[in-house]
């Protein structure tokens, strides 16, 4: 007896599926058998909604976030922002934690990862020599670095402070409410806040 297998056409779906975080086989099974229940339209409008993502969504040429069809971020358009007041982060989907929590009003900078030695990740592969134009062009008088308190978010940290340390500025890294190791994309907006109300110099 022949051993029964999806059409190919829905394999590739799985497959596809299976490469998102936290998806694993039986998972991406179920979504791709779900979009299968969908009528023709909703999967085209799925499908071109996916194309077009490497094409509209973009990264803010100011600061690294997302951002549209190579345009500012809204935060670095938004006039309200205090722009002497800049918080570096690892990866632009910790903008949308801090955000949440409604306590930062500054502006921001993606490093787009941390030092790493092990994965032969240096500062050149970061997006961490533009930071000092950046902070004399919006005049900072306090640049908060909001990573991760591992291991390689210290080590990026105190990189950025040795980096920055000529000029008239405050540093300071976030304080209580992150547990060792946490990683900020995950805590939610209270213990966010507090870490940014409690944030030490270095």
């Amino acid at each position: 007896m022949a051993e029964f297998k999806y059409p190919e056409a829905l394999e590739e779906v799985i497959e596809h599926l299976k490469r998102l975080p936290g998806i694993g086989r039986r998972t991406a099974e179920r979504l791709a058998l779900a979009m299968l229940k969908w009528d023709g339209e909703k999967i085209i409008a799925f499908g071109e909604s996916l194309v077009k993502l490497p094409v509209v969504v973009t990264f803010c040429p100011e600061c690294g976030a997302l951002a549209e069809n190579g345009e500012k971020c809204l935060i670095c358009r938004d006039p309200a922002r205090d722009t002497k007041l800049l918080c570096v982060v690892e990866d632009f989907s910790q903008i949308m934690s801090i955000e949440k929590s409604g306590f930062f009003k500054g502006v921001y900078h993606v490093l787009g990862g941390k030092l790493s030695p092990l994965e032969k990740r240096s500062a050149e592969d970061l997006n961490i020599n533009s930071l000092p134009g950046r902070i004399e062009e919006l005049a900072v008088r306090e640049i908060i670095l909001a990573l991760s308190p591992d291991v390689e978010g210290q080590a990026t940290a105190m990189y950025i402070a040795r980096l920055l340390q000529d000029k008239k500025l405050e540093i300071t890294r976030l304080a209580q409410g992150l547990p060792a190791g946490a990683d900020i994309s995950f805590a939610d907006a209270a213990t966010i806040a507090a870490a940014f109300s409690g944030r030490r110099n270095i």
